[in-house]
């Protein structure tokens, strides 16, 4: 049976050395370091999202600030609103909850976001310098992804990493970062022929395709990490579940390390939003360097 790859637990450790650096920053900048959330509109998903970012920020010792829109908000009025938050000097990170209202564009606010203050990792100038191998931020899942890679791999270096998922928010970055360590990568997508053949020689296997169940054991090989990035909310009987892109019962027994749905990648994901508004309020205030990964 796989190690389970509990990001519940990896998660407070992070949160932990995070915790410790936002209070170095506090002594140093005679204040807390400060995110600032943008929620537009009242989809269900985004308010627990936002809800549990900001506790978490509390936790940590980071100062959060809410901006609730209307959902009919103008795509000038949201723009102002990120701009006024760029030109703020006491705010370190800017987060605007996604998905936004159809009316809205959503490459057009996230460009508009300072790239230093760029916490989610999305900005152009982000992903063109992590293309480069010289990352500021990392969007925040490739980046919670990485650190539970390293609970089962102290050396990533010569294994053959397959991601599943070409998305620019986890597919394309995730490769990037697995290149950085020295795996071999190879993308796999909806147009990939022989894909049960390209998982099977995979060591690593991320699955980032937002297909409930799509991964079975027949594209697993024998001791492999499986990091299940999916998120799927299934209703049944009247109950709402969520669920992986793996089938987390079949391909247990096969794969060396396995990632749980809920419970693996959801809590890495909000501790490195954590780790980047940390890095952020030093390198922007402090001029501290770009942190290692």
């Amino acid at each position: 049976m796989a190690k389970i790859l509990n990001g519940k637990d990896l998660s407070q450790h992070v949160d932990s050395r995070t915790q410790q650096r936002a209070q170095d920053f506090q002594k140093q900048a005679g204040r807390a370091p400060r995110l600032d959330v943008i929620l537009v509109g009242e989809d269900p998903a985004s308010q627990v999202y936002v809800r549990n970012k900001v506790k978490r920020c509390g936790l940590v010792g980071i100062h959060s600030e809410e901006h609730l829109c209307a959902s009919d908000i103008t795509q000038e009025e949201l723009l102002k609103i990120v701009m006024s938050l760029n030109e703020h000097p006491g705010v370190d990170g800017i987060l605007v909850q996604l998905p936004l209202p159809g009316h809205i564009n959503s490459s057009v606010i996230l460009e508009a976001i300072n790239p230093d203050k760029d916490v989610d990792g999305f900005h152009p100038a982000n992903a063109g310098l992590l293309a480069c191998g010289v990352p500021r931020f990392v969007p925040c899942t490739p980046r919670g992804c990485m650190h539970l890679i390293h609970e089962q791999h102290q050396k990533i270096e010569g294994l053959h990493a397959v991601v599943l998922g070409r998305s620019t928010i986890v597919g394309r970055p995730m490769a990037q970062l697995l290149l950085m360590a020295d795996a071999t990568v190879t993308i796999a997508h909806s147009r990939t022929t022989q894909l049960n053949d390209v998982c099977r020689m995979a060591d690593i296997l991320v699955v980032a395709v937002g297909r409930e169940g799509f991964v079975g054991p027949d594209m697993i090989k024998p001791g492999a990490t499986i990091i299940d990035v999916g998120i799927n909310r299934i209703v049944e009987n009247d109950r709402s579940f969520l669920r992986g892109d793996v089938l987390f019962d079949e391909v247990a027994p096969i794969a060396g390390a396995i990632t749980p749905v809920p419970g693996g990648v959801g809590p890495m994901t909000i501790a490195c939003l954590l780790e980047n508004t940390v890095d952020a309020a030093m390198m922007r205030v402090l001029k501290t360097s770009v942190p290692k990964l």
